[in-house]
């Protein structure tokens, strides 16, 4: 399946969903991240959802970082839609947030932190595959921002639908992951 073509398949099947299967979707995968066997994270960088698209929400996930994790450190991306890059500002319990021009909320202002301080990053997407290839909203992004981190960051997607057998047009520029986690389960890449 292309990209394009996904994109609008799981958009509809994510408007679809009633706030029933959300709720309990949104359940099931903190109960798959929380089985895993993660590495201590000194600075997460995560999203957050646009709840009027059903895009799952990692904000338990966080939450269960810094009960596991005292002292984690949170970034959110601030996008730079004329350089199409993103800043990661770590936020804290006083941190104001606004839409963007996506309709997307990012930190006001806070301090950045550099790709390469980052150990885990939550990542968002429309739909993955077989392999560990994602389709996110196309604007790239997470690309970009993800060439600069480190090889050894550990990249997770979070997705109510298990994957796709495949996405056909994959750039060289595209980023894998290494899990992603579904309500019935955790695909490892």
């Amino acid at each position: 399946m292309q990209k394009a073509e996904a994109r609008k398949i799981f958009a509809e099947k994510r408007k679809q969903l009633t706030t029933k299967e959300v709720n309990v979707f949104q359940d099931l995968l903190l109960i798959r991240f929380q089985e895993m066997d993660l590495p201590y994270c000194h600075i997460l960088h995560t999203y957050l959802p646009m709840y009027d698209r059903n895009e799952p929400d990692p904000m338990p996930l966080v939450d269960w970082m810094r009960f596991r994790d005292p002292g984690i450190k949170v970034a959110y991306p601030k996008v730079n839609p004329v350089e199409m890059s993103m800043r990661n500002i770590i936020t804290n319990d006083d941190s104001v947030f606004v839409l963007n021009q996506y309709g997307i909320p990012e930190p006001e202002n806070g301090d950045s932190v550099e790709e390469t301080q980052i150990d885990m990053v939550i990542i968002p997407l429309l739909c993955f595959d077989n392999f560990g290839n994602r389709v996110g909203y196309g604007k790239g992004y997470y690309d970009r921002f993800l060439a600069h981190c480190r090889e050894d960051v550990l990249k997770i997607g979070l997705s109510f639908f298990p994957p796709i057998e495949s996405i056909s047009d994959i750039d060289f520029f595209d980023k894998k992951l290494d899990l992603c986690i579904t309500p019935e389960r955790v695909y490892a890449f």
